[in-house]
C-alpha cells in the first residue's frame, strides 16, 4: 500500500493529510488569523502517523503544496517536507496550491478560478476547467471591474479573498463559492498520487516553493 503524507501550508490553513492509494484516510488542520504553522505542523504529522498506526518508514512519498501563497507558510511546509523526504530517502512531490483549491469545486460546466489573497486588491489566481485542466497559467494580478470580463462562461470563484473581490467582480456569470476558502491537504491526496504513479517528483536538494517573489517588487519613487 502506498501511503503519502500531504502537507499544505500555503495559506492560513495549516493542514496535513495521510492518503492511501490516493484516498485521504486522516486529516488534521486548523486555520487561524495568526499563522500557527510552526507550532502545529509537526504536531499534526506526529498525531496522524500515530493514529494511523503506521510508522514514517511506511510512507512511500511526501507531498507538499508548492505555492503560490504565504512566503512564511510555504517555507515552513517545504522545509518540513524536504527534511522528511531526505531523512526517509523517499520521493518529494510538489502539488500546485491553486489546483488543490480548485479541486474542491464539483461542477460540470463553466470555469473555476481559485484565488489566494495577496494584499490590497492583489491576488494569485489561475483558471481551470471542471476537469482541472489548466486554461491559464498562475499569475499575480490586481483585481478590477474588468478582470475576467473576456470570459463568457459561468465562472466559479473560490479562495480567501471573496469578500474583497465581490465588490468589483459582479457580472451575472460570476459565482462566488464562499464555503471554499482555503486549500486543504485532504484535497491533495489524489493529485499527489497521480504524480507518484508517473514518477513526477522534484529534487529534494534544489526544490523551492513558487513564491512569485517578483510580484512584491515595487518601483522606487523618483
Amino acid at each position: 500500500m502506498e501511503y503519502i503524507l500531504n502537507i499544505e501550508t500555503a495559506t492560513k490553513n495549516c493542514s496535513v493529510a495521510l492518503a492511501k492509494e490516493g484516498k485521504t484516510i486522516l486529516c488534521k488542520e486548523i486555520a487561524e488569523e495568526g499563522y500557527s504553522h510552526a507550532e502545529r505542523l509537526h504536531v499534526f504529522i506526529e498525531e496522524i502517523i500515530t493514529e494511523a498506526e503506521i510508522t514514517v518508514n511506511d510512507l512511500a512519498a511526501i507531498a507538499v503544496s508548492q505555492g503560490p501563497g504565504s512566503y512564511t507558510g510555504l517555507r515552513i511546509g517545504v522545509s518540513a517536507a524536504k527534511g522528511l523526504s531526505y531523512a526517509l530517502d523517499i520521493p518529494l512531490i510538489a502539488v500546485d496550491t491553486l489546483k488543490t483549491l480548485a479541486s474542491q469545486v464539483v461542477v460540470t460546466d463553466g470555469l473555476i478560478v481559485p484565488m489566494i489573497d495577496a494584499r490590497r486588491m492583489e491576488v494569485y489566481s489561475a483558471i481551470f476547467t471542471p476537469n482541472l485542466e489548466s486554461k491559464r497559467e498562475i499569475i499575480a494580478e490586481i483585481i478590477t471591474e474588468g478582470s475576467f470580463s473576456d470570459l463568457e462562461e459561468t465562472i466559479y470563484f473560490v479562495g480567501d479573498c471573496s469578500e474583497k473581490c465581490k465588490a468589483v467582480l459582479n457580472r451575472e456569470n460570476f459565482i462566488f463559492l464562499d464555503e471554499i476558502k482555503y486549500p486543504s491537504a485532504k484535497d491533495m491526496s489524489l493529485l499527489s498520487f497521480e504524480k507518484y504513479k508517473t514518477g513526477d517528483t522534484v529534487d529534494v536538494a534544489y526544490f523551492e516553493p513558487y513564491y512569485l517573489k517578483d510580484f512584491l517588487i515595487t518601483t522606487s519613487k523618483k
